[in-house]
């Protein structure tokens, strides 16, 4: 690669909630990453990484999966090491998604809700999820890569109303 921006490396996206209230049925987060290729970067994912798993290729990992929020900090952690995906590979999109398991649980009835990405020491995100309040899922960052093989990052914070199945099919669709 050539010239002095190597793009972006290896990111952690790290998610926190609160607890359910005593009670009532926990509240289950989820990070979902939909690997998409060159050819076809915003069809169907070639694969996606949740719920206690990893990429194919070990790549992309779903490092802590919290059922319940309990813990003190981030206690759902996912590492995404792009420099190392294949160059068949050319976008990931990160979402959260909400386990629907009794009701209509959004994100606004979920305290404490946060969400950090970094790469290294450095943040490059940190938000909670007022803007998506309503919503029952929301993409997060969103990574492309480039000509140079050098991967960028934007984070478009956008809700979707609908269960964790269909958000992974639906979460990379272009605008």
């Amino acid at each position: 690669m050539s010239g002095l921006n190597k793009g972006v490396g290896k990111v952690e996206v790290a998610l926190k909630w609160d607890p359910s209230p005593v009670g009532e049925p926990d509240h289950d987060l989820d990070i979902i990453a939909a690997t998409y290729t060159a050819d076809d970067p915003h069809g169907a994912p070639a694969y996606l990484v949740h719920f206690d798993s990893r990429s194919p290729d070990g790549t992309i990992t779903l490092n802590r999966d919290s059922r319940t929020g309990q813990g003190f900090g981030y206690d759902e952690v996912m590492t995404l090491e792009l420099t190392r995906l294949a160059d068949r590979y050319a976008r990931v999109v990160v979402g959260i998604a909400i386990q629907q398991r009794s009701g209509h649980l959004t994100f606004g009835r979920i305290g404490g809700a946060g969400l950090r990405i970094r790469e290294g020491v450095s943040t490059l995100s940190e938000h909670g999820f007022a803007e998506v309040a309503d919503s029952t899922a929301a993409t997060v960052a969103e990574f492309v890569r480039d000509e140079e093989s050098a991967w960028s990052v934007r984070f478009p914070l956008r809700g979707y109303d609908t269960d964790p199945g269909d958000f992974a099919a639906v979460m990379g669709a272009s605008d």
